[in-house]
């Protein structure tokens, strides 16, 4: 066993083993209270940077079902080309949300790996490995789509965002592709009690389950006339029976 794994288990032994996260100090509204609490005991300085986390591997905290590679926007978009507004993408492409004056690009428009939904959007690998969501007016399925669906995007498809192989590679391997990474489980009564480790992986592995269906985009971009959001919230996940098949090793076992 490398010194840096054994310096992670015993972080996690020493600091997080038999405890229950301690948020009474965070805001409640925070999302990442939990995985803030979770760092700071592992000794991880909180930063956005795209690096392992910790001694060359990415932890990963427990979830309910689904666990995030990362919140990586797409590098090419159509609202920072000219070609549509940010807010005008979201209500052409999105549906319109219970919440008065919101529209989100999530959910159901999300699209699928080789798969048409309703919205007439599919997610696709090009044959660089850029990974693209495409829009074709002939698949899309909405009753109203000849009122809301500009004249320019009827033709042919059109290319709404992509995430180029250059950019995503190193993205996937600057993180797990390192020494690997880890994750801490919770037990049903919130308490910590085990640390697993899965090996390293490539940008090609990734790609691969990304096109079994795997590994998916789950986003949560939204549109507020009242109160305007620019973050995209592009996640990329997998279901927690996948995380669990590339475990390799558990502590305590």
């Amino acid at each position: 066993m490398d010194e840096a794994k054994q310096e992670i288990i015993k972080r996690f032994m020493q600091n997080v083993y038999g405890k229950s996260p301690d948020i009474s100090a965070a805001t409640s509204t925070h999302d990442g209270k939990y995985g803030h609490w979770l760092e700071t005991q592992m000794g991880i300085a909180h930063n956005g940077d795209n690096a392992p986390d910790l001694l060359g591997y990415e932890m990963k905290n427990d979830t309910s079902s689904k666990t995030s590679f990362g919140d990586w926007s797409p590098n090419v978009k159509i609202w920072s080309d000219g070609t549509i507004e940010r807010g005008d993408f979201v209500k052409t492409f999105g549906h319109k949300s219970p919440e008065p004056n919101r529209w989100s690009w999530s959910g159901k428009p999300v699209p699928k790996y080789g798969k048409w939904n309703e919205y007439g959007q599919t997610l696709r690998i090009s044959p660089i490995d850029d990974i693209e969501v495409i829009y074709d007016y002939k698949h899309d399925m909405r009753a109203d789509k000849d009122k809301i669906v500009p004249l320019p995007f009827r033709f042919g498809e059109n290319v709404l965002m992509a995430w180029t192989r250059e950019s995503m590679k190193k993205k996937v391997e600057s993180k797990f592709n390192q020494k690997g990474w880890f994750k801490c489980f919770l037990n049903s009564d919130g308490v910590y009690y085990q640390i697993a480790f899965g090996k390293p992986f490539t940008f090609e592995q990734w790609l691969e389950d990304v096109k079994s269906g795997k590994i998916y985009l789950d986003s949560g971009m939204y549109h507020d006339e009242i109160e305007p959001n620019t973050r995209p919230y592009m996640q990329w996940r997998a279901d927690n029976a996948y995380w669990e098949s590339l475990i390799q090793e558990r502590y305590p076992n």
